[in-house]
């Protein structure tokens, strides 16, 4: 049975070379008018939104200012969309537009077109391997 320190070194191990992978996968990506940081923040939106300011700013690392003035330039690039709160009027949510939609299922097809051809050689076993750790980190380290 695996230590929990043992499991720690794996997951710190798992954690280095996923950022690699997404850099490996990102660097050329076609998003001519987008910098890295931006492409960051759309990304994390297509996953989760609507975000508010603040819930960027913590899942980024990014000071609020720099925060709000990226987000400023996406919404002034058509990226993103602001959307007011009901209930608490200080509070925005932003999400992604019809044309960051489009932009980032553009951006997922030319990873997607990567990683298949990383997996080409995988057997059906291992994928269904591979599959099965994903759903079990899904569920316990990374929810």
């Amino acid at each position: 049975m695996a230590s929990k320190e043992i499991v720690f070194q794996q997951l710190v191990s798992l954690i280095a070379s996923s950022h690699q992978l997404h850099h490996d996968m990102t660097k050329d990506l076609p998003i001519e008018d987008i910098t890295p940081l931006q492409y960051g923040m759309l990304e994390l939106l297509s996953v989760k939104q609507p975000m508010t300011l603040s819930e960027i700013s913590d899942c980024t690392g990014i000071s609020m200012p720099n925060t709000s003035r990226e987000i400023r330039k996406l919404t002034e690039k058509g990226l993103c969309e602001k959307t007011g709160d009901g209930e608490d009027r200080r509070k925005q949510y932003i999400r992604l537009s019809s044309l960051g939609e489009e932009r980032m299922a553009l951006a997922f097809d030319h990873m997607n077109k990567l990683f298949m051809q990383q997996v080409k050689d995988v057997s059906d076993e291992e994928l269904v391997r591979i599959s099965e750790a994903l759903n079990v980190l899904g569920s316990t380290i990374f929810r």
